[in-house]
């Protein structure tokens, strides 16, 4: 492992990323928020603690990776995954560390920001630092973000192996009191200004709200699937002649949140069925995580979920028809028969009053019918609240639930359970009993 001693972020886009971070103004009492380390519960050896409000759009997708690792590790829940020895753990939060970063990699270097004063105690002189100013605690600024802003180092790497074994060699320097940001740096960094630019919509909004500390959607969406765009919808939309950017593939884990149901937005099928089932849950301030090990409650997109996302791609307003003429361009995207005579012929079929338009539900009828659902009805899922005073008796621990779907198309709202709500955005029908006899907080 080498880091190299080339300065990969200039000053100038150093101090780009942190006006993209925080804005013009970083504001000293949210800057407290966000100064933790990655500590995990005494109570749950894989539950990371959340301090203060803020720090969630990175700790909660850092927590679904580290799940994501356990569910797919079957070794690892024979050894009771509720027991696992702090060596073990750390290997799991570093592994999860080197998923994010390497979503983010724009194909240069991996860059890690650290504090000057760690660097030189871990490597014993000047040599790998990018940033020239000398450390003097004597001449330390009066507030915290100044002091952290104007120590920070970055060094960079070729491959996730040598950051994974560079973390590995420095573990404490994460846990210690600035380790989500150092982490959150790095992934800034690797990820790069040009490729933050091209994928914010609203560059003047900061990743960091300047009055409660929350994360925004574009923060979030970085850390989960490695794209700092601020839509949870499938690929990008054309509204009204705007171009908004979305996720542009199925993600590792998973992202719902309750603002869906309030219709401030609508989460696409590449976050809704992630490849692992870990989903980040959002409530309209905070970020949780419920998991499960029962793989079979995701899976690739069958035929009919493809053939309905590309129908949809072509109906943005989500009226759930589209224009007749359009329909020549949905089945050549879905490598079905598009000859024109043939198209004709169906477009007089599934257009019979010549309205002018297709609905998706006789589209799917006619050529994707009902596919087996292999989901089954009921399974165990857990939920992960990492904000000690959002959990029973103080003690952040995963509550078990059982979850049930029933044989109903209705679902049964009720705006006092937040995760209900939340939940049925993604499985209409479900109903919960948690073990503990509490509904866990998302907030």
């Amino acid at each position: 492992m080498a880091a190299t001693s080339a300065s990969p972020v200039s000053n100038t886009d150093f101090d780009e990323i942190i006006k993209i971070m925080w804005g013009n103004e970083v504001k000293e009492d949210v800057f407290q928020r966000w100064k933790q380390g990655f500590r995990f519960s005494s109570d749950e050896p894989t539950a990371l603690i959340q301090n203060e409000g803020g720090p969630c759009a990175v700790i909660a997708p850092v927590q679904a990776y580290i799940l994501k690792s356990l569910i797919n590790d079957t070794s690892k829940k024979a050894l009771n995954w509720h027991e696992l020895e702090s060596e073990l753990v750390s290997k799991l939060l570093i592994r999860a560390l080197c998923e994010i970063l390497s979503q983010a990699y724009a194909g240069n270097k991996f860059i890690l920001v650290q504090l000057k004063e760690s660097e030189v105690l871990a490597q014993g002189a000047m040599s790998n630092l990018t940033r020239d100013q000398d450390f003097h605690p004597e001449n330390q600024p009066s507030s915290d973000h100044l002091y952290f802003h104007s120590q920070l180092r970055t060094l960079s790497f070729e491959s996730s192996e040598e950051v994974e074994a560079y973390y590995l060699e420095r573990i404490d320097m994460l846990r210690e009191t600035f380790g989500v940001l150092l982490f959150l740096y790095s992934v800034l960094c690797t990820k790069g200004v040009e490729a933050l630019h091209c994928e914010v919509t609203d560059p003047t909004e900061p990743f960091v709200d300047g009055e409660y500390g929350y994360g925004s959607q574009c923060l979030i969406n970085l850390m989960i699937t490695g794209r700092a765009v601020a839509h949870v919808w499938n690929y990008d939309q054309d509204i009204c002649g705007l171009k908004l950017k979305g996720i542009n593939q199925q993600s590792k884990v998973g992202f719902l949140t309750l603002l869906e149901h309030l219709r401030y937005c609508e989460v696409g099928s590449f976050l809704k069925n992630p490849i692992s089932p870990v989903w980040v849950l959002g409530s309209e301030t905070h970020l949780t995580v419920l998991f499960s090990f029962e793989k079979r409650l995701v899976s690739a997109e069958t035929p009919s979920e493809v053939a309905r996302r590309i129908f949809k791609s072509f109906d943005p307003e989500g009226n759930n028809f589209i224009a007749a003429d359009l329909l020549q361009d949905v089945m050549t995207m879905l490598d079905l028969v598009s000859e024109p005579e043939y198209v004709d012929i169906m477009r007089k079929k599934l257009d019979s009053e010549n309205l002018g338009i297709i609905l998706l539900s006789s589209f799917m009828e006619e050529f994707f019918p009902e596919e087996t659902v292999t989901i089954p009805d009921t399974f165990t899922v857990y939920h992960y609240n990492g904000l000690m005073r959002s959990c029973p008796n103080n003690k952040v621990l995963y509550q078990e639930g059982n979850a049930v779907l029933l044989e109903t198309h209705m679902s049964s709202v009720m705006e006092s359970n937040g995760m209900l709500t939340c939940l049925q955005t993604k499985w209409p029908s479900i109903e919960l009993q948690w073990l503990s006899g509490y509904t866990p907080s998302l907030n």
